[in-house]
């Protein structure tokens, strides 16, 4: 373990982007991109479609090989790991796109996620030895409680498919929640939802930050809820960082208003 990993302290960042860059080809999607997230934080990532925001999510998450730069999880660089490598650090993400196992029930879904920490081998599975057995029924127990938390144990016996739209999104993030994480990449989780979804959902991420002792980063277009979710926000436009600040300075920021907000009511 380096240095700088044991000398953390309170507050550091969990997560350093330094001039982060990925070129397709000759086009550069993210170009020189720097920013952090603090421990215990949640960082807002917003701006136009095709900014870049999800590409940096991929680049975080080792789905995508950064072209220049790195990304450093608590001091350490992670840019050439592989994704499930990254996971097992502790960082974990929502999609964009919903990906449940839909034709699985609720309980299942969440349990699959939880199986992955599961030190049984093949063979004492196979054999239900007492190992197998015990952990099974600590994953089951673990499940359970996941989904009690996010008020989703009534429906756990659900086939993933038939709950309502704003419940999918939901059960995604229980699905990340399972595999443990620190950093908890939130990829437009109220994508689809109506206001009071959205509301509940903004509760939901602050509550289960405070549980889990976690750091957030998301990315999301509501931005109701990322002004009132969020200690900070790093605003994209065409794959290079424009500005980074708390809410408010956000809020005001002449070239974030240009380029993405749009004037407020009754303003210019």
């Amino acid at each position: 373990m380096s240095e700088q990993t044991t000398n953390r302290g309170p507050g550091a960042d969990i997560l350093e982007i330094r001039g982060l860059t990925k070129r397709f080809g000759g086009l550069a999607a993210v170009s020189g991109v720097d920013f952090s997230v603090r421990e215990g934080s949640i960082t807002g990532l917003i701006g136009p479609n095709g900014a870049g925001k999800t590409t940096i999510f991929n680049l975080i998450t080792g789905v995508y090989k950064v072209s220049e730069g790195s990304v450093l999880y608590r001091g350490e660089p992670i840019q050439d790991r592989e994704p499930y490598l990254i996971a097992d650090l502790g960082v974990t993400r929502t999609f964009q796109n919903i990906r449940l196992f839909k034709n699985l029930s609720v309980f299942e879904n969440v349990l699959t996620a939880c199986h992955l920490s599961a030190s049984y081998t093949l063979a004492e599975a196979a054999l239900r030895l007492p190992r197998f057995r015990r952990e099974e029924r600590a994953l089951r127990e673990k499940a359970g409680e996941l989904l009690k938390i996010v008020g989703l144990q009534d429906r756990a016996e659900v086939t993933a498919s038939n709950l309502p739209y704003g419940l999918q999104r939901r059960l995604e993030i229980v699905r990340a929640l399972a595999l443990d994480p620190k950093l908890l990449l939130l990829d437009e989780p109220a994508a689809g939802m109506n206001p009071d979804e959205t509301e509940q959902l903004m509760r939901l991420i602050g509550e289960l930050r405070d549980r889990f002792k976690l750091s957030v980063l998301v990315i999301e277009h509501h931005m109701d809820l990322i002004m009132a979710l969020c200690e900070r926000i790093v605003v994209l436009n065409f794959g290079m960082k424009l500005a980074e600040g708390a809410p408010d300075e956000i809020r005001n920021d002449e070239r974030v208003v240009e380029a993405y907000l749009g004037a407020p009511a009754g303003g210019k």
